[in-house]
């Protein structure tokens, strides 16, 4: 695959950019609960119209929480299987090692930046947001299947951080400066794990027969299917949440506009955003030419 990534790149790369957490929050780094958290294209909470703008920030702030917290979940168990593609790879090139084992250290990192986020959210917000999990029983499950479909997982999710921060969070002048450091300094890190993920899978996929590929790429699919399923419920947990934050019940029918809409709105953000981005369809084609097809044409529903 010609892309030009190496692991001598991204290991240079990481360490121009490497952040410590208690530079990013904590201290006089505070929320702002007078600003939107999430860009609209993400949130869609402005399709709302039964929403008084005050109603619509706290639903934008709950995106927000619950966007952390689920970056959060999902690199619980991308650090045990970048752990582990490592460990396969003591005795091979060192620079290598480093750079993967760079990849797992910053993975810890933010899993411990956004677990405190939640804590700074839910003192500032002034209720307790439920969200889906426990996250190592999601891990558990995720690592339960193919580490190639693991490894496209991965990818997909890096990808996706890579869209969201370019198309649509960084010149945003709305949002609260806060969250968005938070969101930079991920963004900064992932940018080269996305590079990482792309030779982690050339590396499997290498050592993988036909059919070990296919079985892969089809429990990519089974990881969607399952992450798409929890979405789903985390939607029903942020409406909750919306009407406790707002102190008020939404109608019968308000209540069906907000799920259906927010349903959409999670699939877009942690499906289609990465499902459909150029440099991950580059790397499925590249491994399974008609995989790429057949998750172009199921996309538009995660759209």
């Amino acid at each position: 695959m010609e892309h030009g990534y190496t692991y001598e790149g991204t290991l240079a790369a990481a360490q121009r950019v490497n952040w410590r957490i208690e530079d990013i929050i904590g201290g006089d780094k505070r929320l702002d609960f007078d600003k939107p958290f999430m860009p609209e294209s993400l949130a869609r909470v402005g399709e709302l119209d039964f929403l008084t703008p005050s109603e619509a920030r706290v639903m934008n702030q709950i995106r927000g929480h619950n966007y952390l917290y689920l970056f959060g979940a999902v690199e619980e168990f991308i650090l045990p299987f970048v752990m582990d593609h490592a460990r396969l790879q003591l005795h091979g090139e060192d620079t290598r090692i480093r750079a993967l084992l760079q990849f797992a250290a910053e993975e810890a990192k933010h899993i411990h930046l956004f677990k405190q986020f939640r804590t700074a959210f839910t003192d500032g917000f002034g209720i307790e947001c439920p969200v889906i999990g426990p996250a190592r029983e999601i891990a558990r499950q995720i690592l339960a299947h193919h580490p190639l479909g693991v490894a496209l997982t991965i990818l997909h999710i890096e990808w996706m951080t890579q869209r969201h921060w370019s198309e649509s969070i960084h010149d945003d002048g709305e949002l609260d400066p806060q969250f968005k450091s938070l969101l930079k300094h991920h963004w900064m890190e992932e940018a080269q794990h996305a590079k990482l993920d792309t030779l982690m899978i050339e590396a499997l996929a290498a050592a993988c027969t036909p059919d070990e590929i296919a079985a892969g790429v089809g429990d990519y699919a089974k990881i969607g299917a399952f992450l798409d399923g929890g979405l789903a419920q985390q939607v029903e947990f942020d409406v909750d949440s919306f009407e406790r934050a707002a102190g008020r019940r939404l109608a019968s029918r308000e209540r069906e506009r907000m799920v259906e809409s927010q349903r959409q709105a999670m699939r877009w953000t942690f499906l289609g955003s990465g499902m459909t981005h150029p440099k991950f369809l580059d790397s499925l084609g590249q491994i399974a030419p008609a995989a790429r097809v057949e998750v172009e044409k199921m996309a538009p529903q995660f759209c």
